[in-house]
């Protein structure tokens, strides 16, 4: 596998400062794009130095507190277009934790086979790639489902509309795949030296628990909300007829 040093990596510079130019020539915020970029950056090199002392130690509790913090994050990025609205915050957590726990279970013990569920080196990459597709259909689904219902839609109506854009990227992804692009996971393993064969049947599982993962979180988030938008309609009436 080839070694990338850290003086080749600066040319990854490059795509940045030309959307960022982008950004500042059509009056965008090009701090958006900087910013973003070294946090990124940041956040990968400092996870990666965890990820080194995580992976030699087999705790259970070590790698809950790990993915407490993975779903927390999650949770809370997943309703950074909805903010500032209250009562999506627990709808979020509740749908990630459902849904990604659901899929784990299955890729961990059924597809793997793997005996000790909370081995780092395993658990903690696969629920990185579930909780980011979820995250990212729960925020989709959350804030179409606010838009249509600010629209004048029904409840049921919004849901399904919700529920089709959330399910956008992850349709995509699934038409493309081998077409259009190889994934990055299975990209890594052939890097790595892994036979392509073998890289398929890895990436096959995790592009269908990703897709049921996140399917099934935007479904549970769209029923949670539908619950209190329900409950709060017949609040408002009971109000209105007093």
């Amino acid at each position: 596998m080839h070694s990338i040093s850290w003086l080749s990596l600066c040319w990854c510079l490059i795509p940045v400062v030309l959307i960022s130019t982008i950004y500042y020539h059509w009056n965008g915020k090009p701090s958006e794009v900087l910013l973003s970029s070294a946090r990124m950056a940041l956040q990968l090199v400092a996870v990666g130095y965890v990820l080194v002392v995580l992976f030699a130690e087999l705790s259970p509790w070590i790698t809950g507190l790990v993915l407490t913090v993975m779903i927390s994050a999650a949770s809370w990025i997943a309703i950074r277009p909805v903010r500032q609205q209250p009562g999506f915050l627990r709808p979020a957590f509740t749908a990630l934790l459902l849904a990604v726990g659901f899929h784990l279970a299955i890729a961990l013990k059924l597809v793997l086979g793997v005996e000790t569920w909370y081995e780092p080196s395993v658990m903690i990459p696969l629920a990185g790639m579930f909780f980011a597709n979820s995250m990212n259909a729960i925020s989709l689904a959350a804030e179409r489902y606010h838009s249509e219902l600010l629209e004048g839609k029904e409840e049921k109506a919004a849901r399904l509309a919700a529920f089709h854009a959330a399910m956008i990227p992850q349709i995509n992804s699934l038409l493309a795949v081998g077409l259009v692009a190889l994934p990055g996971m299975m990209t890594g393993q052939i890097l790595s030296g892994v036979s392509p064969l073998i890289a398929v049947r890895y990436q096959i599982m995790i592009m269908t628990m990703a897709l049921g993962a996140s399917g099934m979180g935007a479904a549970l988030m769209l029923w949670q909300l539908g619950r209190i938008e329900i409950h709060a309609r017949i609040t408002n009436s009971a109000k209105k007829s007093r």
